[in-house]
This record gives structure tokens, sequence and C-alpha cells, in this order.
């Protein structure tokens, strides 16, 4: 019986951290869409970042193999994070279609997904690559989402 509640108190310990670190999916009210915004262009940043040092240091003639692997490492994270918080946060739960019948809510739904999907989709190719056009098309993607989203291409400046 000790053991088995051993485990649980484990698992339990173990589980519930991951659990509370994300913002939850329940109607809780609190939401800061913007700041989410900021944290995406950070990561991209990070991810042109990133791919600037793997290029010098992949043409250095000593190179630094460790290096290299921990700023591809840092690159894929900051790309997944992207694509969490494009999933978990805006499309999961911010993103709604409207009233039925009511096209323009539609349309602007279409827009805003269309952005998002393709903020996704770049965010994996920032995976693939090393090309510093891809954050940057990221960013601008970006840009024009909150433009659709929040009427400014900047929301978390005010």
């Amino acid at each position: 019986m000790r053991a088995r509640t051993l485990i649980l108190a484990v698992s339990l310990a173990v589980l519930v951290p991951s659990a509370v670190m994300a913002h939850c999916q329940v109607p809780c009210g609190i939401y800061d869409d913007a700041m989410r915004i900021g944290m995406i262009e950070e990561h991209a940043r990070t991810i042109e970042k990133a791919m600037v040092q793997i290029s010098e240091l992949s043409m250095d003639g000593a190179k630094n193999y460790n290096q290299i692997v921990r700023w591809v490492i840092t690159k894929e994270e900051h790309a997944q994070a992207i694509q969490d918080i494009v999933s978990e946060y805006f499309l999961a739960q911010r993103i709604k279609p409207g009233a039925p019948g009511d096209d323009e809510a539609r349309a602007v739904y279409h827009e805003r997904l269309g952005g998002l999907h393709h903020m996704l989709t770049l965010a994996m190719k920032c995976k693939q690559t090393v090309d510093p056009d891809v954050p940057a098309k990221l960013l601008a993607t970006t840009e024009a989402f909150c433009v659709s989203y929040f009427g400014d291409p900047h929301p978390y400046h005010h």
C-alpha cells in the first residue's frame, strides 16, 4: 500500500507542474494576446540569431560542433515554442468562427486562420533551414496577423 501511495505521489509531483505551467484551456478569461505576440516575435528573433551563429560557426575552419549543436537545438526549441503558442493559444482558445450566417465574421475568421497557419508553416521551415529569409517572413506574417487581429501591427507597445 505504501508503495502505491509513493508511486502516486511521485507521479503527481512530476505531472502536475507541467500542467500548471501551460496557460489553461478552460474559460478563465485571463488572456494577454499582445504578450503572446511579443513572445512569438522574441522567439523569431532568437531563431534569426541562432541561424546567424550556425552559419558563422559552420564556416569557421576550426569548427566548434558543440556550439553548432547548441544553436541548432535553440533554433528548434524556439520554433516549437512559436508553434505551441499559435496552436495551443490562438487556434485552440482565441480564434472563433463567429455567428452562423455572419459572412463578414466568417471572412475575418478565415483570414486569421490563414495567417496563423502561415505562421505555423514558417516556424516549421525555421527548423529545416538556416535561411534568414524564413524568420523574416515569419515576423512579417506575425505583423500581418496583428493587423487582422488587433488592427495594429505592434499591439504590445501600447
